[in-house]
């Protein structure tokens, strides 16, 4: 992901672009059926129960999570007794482990507690750790994402252009209402029923791009905003633009996660019924 512009967002890999309108449909179904797959899982979105900043607990003491968590310089300082019941590293804790962020999925967390995994994770120099708890209530009432099925319509060829700077950053409200810096590299402008449009887009480490928008549906019949994740422009800054996988945010799943919402001029005039909608 572009680093400080959005959360761990559950997603898949684009399929090849499709030769007629038929591949097209099939692969948005699989990448449906996968994108389900992937929220639903045992450490998915749903399984997030609490995200925990440790500027806001001085006391080292975090909700209904034990052990003692500080901070120390670069790193998050962890102490807790072997009743506590943490592992680090799949060996119980009895004293101290010094920890950095989590880098990888959140099943592979340095920190768990049975089947729990407490991910230590780091935003603008704030140090946080995350409970995911498989069997929260959340995974199991969930039914499935409301989405358009296919519609060659939304899918249309689109541009990109680079910032002169390169990257620029934009201050914009969090879903978790904290203000926090968005890193931008530029603009991707395409058509929709011959009326063109805009997005601010940030660019990740592979090339691809990620956008976070809201429409004319947002809020009414669609989430309040959505992500959209172009691939990589070629030379000539080429792309396609294709809403049908427009994709609900992390925070669309749990209340814990930081989403930013969509930066100034992120806001189509255009009624997006396409892509997920929302969380049935």
């Amino acid at each position: 992901m572009t680093k400080g512009s959005s959360d761990d967002t559950p997603d898949t890999a684009s399929d090849p672009a499709p030769g007629d309108a038929s591949d097209a449909s099939e692969a948005w179904r699989r990448w449906h059926e996968q994108r389900v797959a992937t929220v639903s899982a045992p450490y998915g979105p749903l399984a997030l129960t609490g995200t925990h900043w440790l500027e806001d607990h001085p006391d080292g003491q975090l909700p209904d999570i034990p052990g003692r968590w500080t901070t120390a310089g670069d790193a998050v300082l962890l102490t807790a007794g072997r009743a506590d019941g943490l592992t680090v590293d799949g060996r119980p804790l009895d004293g101290e482990a010094r920890l950095t962020a989590d880098r990888g999925p959140v099943g592979g967390a340095r920190v768990a507690r049975g089947e729990r995994r407490l991910v230590v994770l780091v935003r603008e120099g704030l140090w946080g750790v995350r409970d995911f708890d498989p069997a929260t209530p959340a995974r199991r009432a969930f039914r499935g994402i409301a989405a358009t099925p296919y519609d060659p319509r939304w899918s249309v060829p689109g541009r990109f252009t680079p910032y002169d700077a390169g990257r620029r950053s934009v201050r914009v409200p969090n879903a978790d209402g904290r203000e926090r810096g968005l890193a931008l590299g530029g603009e991707l402008a395409f058509e929709l029923d011959g009326r063109r449009h805009t997005l601010q887009v940030g660019v990740e480490d592979d090339g691809s791009l990620w956008a976070v928008f809201a429409d004319a549906t947002s809020g009414s019949t669609s989430y309040r905003f959505r992500f959209l994740r172009p691939a990589a422009p070629d030379a000539e800054g080429r792309t396609t633009v294709d809403l049908n996988r427009a994709l609900l945010p992390p925070c669309a799943f749990a209340d814990h996660f930081v989403c930013p919402f969509p930066p100034p001029g992120n806001t189509l005039g255009a009624h997006v019924e396409a892509g997920e909608r929302e969380l049935r």
